[in-house]
């Protein structure tokens, strides 16, 4: 009866067990891949540093690009993102294939096409090796545990629990798909994550340790400092006029680089771009310094091998890690249930239970959904219960360009416990021209969390009013928070900063 028991619990952990071995793999490649990054990126700084520009992320943070703990940490992203996509595709086609087509050789055939047409497409524009790796190797250990055993071979679905359970999860993928769009993520972190102490964790682990991987597969436009040389170009005029262009756009001039982003060579009647020794763009000093813009932009593009990848990733988000957080509830529901239940009923009994989850997962979402706020009813919402009214209030005023000192009552938002309230209560002061709330953000670039800092810093920038730039750049030479700065940085650059090489 024990072995039997055990036998029942192998078969409802199976699937759960193939997704680990495809997140560990994917782990030891993430963190091996943003490490790599991590290492390449600070020689990088380090040649911007000596050539006496502002690094971005500065001194203070640059050390912590050389210890694995970032890379483990950061590598979490690909994991729960890419991993767990490419985890559940293989799961999904090893399933396929074990029942529905018997284990024909000929359907494994199309899956092997299927498998090289994923690698096809990670490297089609240019080879990327650890890219590949995840296609490569996931597949093989996710498909490799989910066909072994006799949990797969032995055990056959009957068609009304599958469809028990294909009906929870699309229920499930419904209801949440009814809260796409660009303020999923905004609304997620406000309403679920902050409102309790764990999710706060999960929201302070994300500021601290997402720009790591995001460097791995950003193109040259979205990264914040590139590197350049302009020792190919003869005319010392036209070297002059080319800095100046370039440093526009943090392409920055780095004498004896041996592997800058961009390397520019030629006259005028014919410029040159290369990168890492390889001709990539061809164009005339005219048309470049006309609109620099449009040569940058087509570079970047010629020269990014990562589109595919960062397309998969953000699927893997938005599909795969849900789906692999369902998995692990499910399997931790199954396995206690198979202890006083037969398998089928353990079965339908962890799909409603992990259906009440999601729904009540989804209810903080739900529940935050208020009415547009009207100008009318500004003051009295700003200082209404519940806290989702204020914020609303305040997301309004951001929105349509209502001016926050006009309500002496948002002062009160400023020492508020919650970190949404002094979230969009930043943000909200960004639109606002008044000397109180300048004098406010200027407190708020103390607070605690650093989500408010950045807001507190983008509205800074986004007030226009220039004054602010020696205060921004002394805070992030200041700060040890690479978001911090990287806000920091692009404030200033909304107000017209520019690199020099005496900074």
């Amino acid at each position: 009866m024990i072995r039997f028991s055990l036998w029942r619990q192998h078969v409802a952990r199976y699937p759960l067990t193939a997704v680990l071995t495809g997140l560990l793999i994917a782990q030891i490649i993430a963190s091996l891949q943003v490490y790599l990054s991590n290492r390449a990126l600070y020689h990088t700084l380090v040649s911007i540093r000596d050539a006496g520009y502002l690094t971005v992320p500065t001194e203070a943070a640059m050390d912590r690009l050389q210890d694995m703990a970032p890379a483990v940490w950061g590598g979490l992203f690909f994991t729960l993102s890419a991993g767990a996509g490419i985890s559940l595709v293989s799961l999904a086609a090893a399933w396929i294939w074990d029942r529905l087509f018997r284990r024909s050789r000929r359907s494994l055939i199309f899956l092997l096409l299927v498998w090289a047409g994923s690698m096809t497409a990670v490297n089609w524009e240019g080879w990327s090796p650890l890219t590949t790796a995840y296609f490569a190797l996931i597949p093989i250990g996710v498909f490799r545990v989910a066909v072994s055993g006799k949990s797969a071979r032995t055990v056959r679905d009957h068609w009304f629990l599958t469809g028990i359970h294909a009906a929870a999860i699309g229920l499930l993928v419904c209801l949440w798909g009814s809260q796409m769009g660009k303020d999923l993520f905004v609304n997620i972190r406000d309403r679920l994550l902050l409102s309790n102490p764990i999710g706060a964790v999960v929201s302070d682990f994300y500021y601290q340790y997402t720009l790591y991987p995001a460097q791995v597969f950003k193109s040259l436009n979205q990264k914040t400092l590139k590197t350049c040389s302009l020792d190919g170009v003869g005319n010392s005029r036209l070297k002059e006029l080319l800095a100046e262009k370039l440093l526009a756009y943090d392409y920055l001039p780095i004498k004896g680089g041996e592997r800058v982003d961009l390397e520019i060579s030629g006259s005028g009647e014919g410029l040159i771009f290369g990168h890492r020794g390889e001709a990539i763009l061809k164009t005339t000093a005219k048309d470049f310094l006309s609109a620099p813009h449009r040569a940058l932009e087509q570079f970047s593009l010629r020269t990014d091998k990562n589109r595919f990848f960062r397309g998969f990733s953000y699927f893997g988000l938005l599909i795969g890690f849900p789906l692999t957080l369902y998995l692990f509830a499910y399997t931790l529901v199954m396995v206690l249930a198979t202890l006083f239940f037969q398998l089928n009923k353990a079965r339908v009994l962890a799909d409603i239970l992990c259906m009440v989850i999601g729904i009540c997962l989804l209810m903080p979402l739900l529940a935050g959904h208020h009415k547009a706020a009207e100008t009318v009813c500004l003051s009295e919402r700003l200082t209404s219960d519940p806290w989702q009214e204020r914020v609303a209030a305040l997301k309004w005023m951001e929105d349509n360009g209502g001016d926050v000192s006009r309500f002496p009552a948002y002062r009160q938002l400023l020492s508020s416990r919650r970190i949404q309230e002094r979230y969009w209560l930043a943000k909200a002061m960004g639109v606002s021209r008044a000397q109180n709330t300048y004098e406010d953000l200027m407190q708020l670039l103390d607070d605690p969390c650093p989500s408010v800092v950045c807001m507190a810093l983008q509205s800074l920038g986004r007030r226009g009013d220039s004054g602010a730039i020696q205060e921004i750049l002394r805070r992030i030479r200041g700060s040890d928070h690479w978001y911090v700065q990287w806000y920091g940085y692009r404030a200033l650059k909304r107000l017209g900063w520019k690199q020099s090489a005496s900074e």
